[in-house]
Order: C-alpha cells, then structure tokens, then sequence
C-alpha cells in the first residue's frame, strides 16, 4: 500500500514525494512503515532546493555591517540538507549501491524465505 503524502511538506517537498512514491512502491522499497524516513528525505529536498533558489538571487559570500566576509546562510541551508538528504537516500534505496543490494535481495529471496531453507539444515 502506499503511504500518503503528509501535509506538513513543503511545496517542493510533495512534489518529490509524488515524483518518487509509486517508483519506489514498485520497487519494493515504500511502505506505510517507511513513511516517516521518505517524509525526513523530502522535506529535506525541499528545504535544499529553496536554498538553490536564493542562492541564485544572492552572493555565496556576504559582508557584515563589521566588514567581516561571512557565507551566506542559505548555502549552510542547503550543505546540511544535501547532508541530511544523503543519509536517507541509502535507506530509501536512492542510490545505485542500494538498489543493488535490494535487487540482490528480490533475486534470493525474502530473509523468511532464505531462514527456512536454513531451517532445513539447522534444526
């Protein structure tokens, strides 16, 4: 079954949802349990791509009234979602490395499946 989109998310945010729920519902990867980790990876997606957009509007490096050069906030905005983004992208199977290892898993089996055949030698 798939999860519903919460309301909570950003604009961005459901757009990613919609954009990668049924994918990876098809996949195997999302159910209801998963809802609350694909929710963190898209709110995150969409807090990352906010901050790519100001930043479009404005300087990487800014000068404080001090005359001090300090980073924009929006670029700390967007490094700690692509960092936050990047930690899930693993659990939700959003990576090349991930999937394999779930298309590894389909080919052999369910883990229930693969410790009853074990069960047969080691009783």
């Amino acid at each position: 079954m798939l999860p519903e989109c919460p309301d909570h998310l950003s604009d961005e945010g459901k757009k990613e949802w919609d954009r990668l729920a049924q994918i990876l519902n098809d996949m195997g990867v999302l159910t209801e349990v998963d809802r609350a980790a694909m929710s963190a990876y898209c709110q995150a997606y969409g807090r990352w791509v906010e901050a790519e957009t100001k930043l479009r509007e404005t300087p990487l490096l800014l000068k404080t009234p001090a005359g001090y050069v300090q980073q924009s906030p929006w670029l700390s905005i967007s490094n700690k979602q692509i960092e936050i983004m990047t930690k899930l992208m693993p659990e939700l199977g959003l990576t090349p490395s991930s999937r394999s290892r779930l298309v590894a898993h389909a080919h052999t089996g369910s883990a229930r499946s693969n410790r009853d055949v074990a069960s047969k030698f080691f009783t």
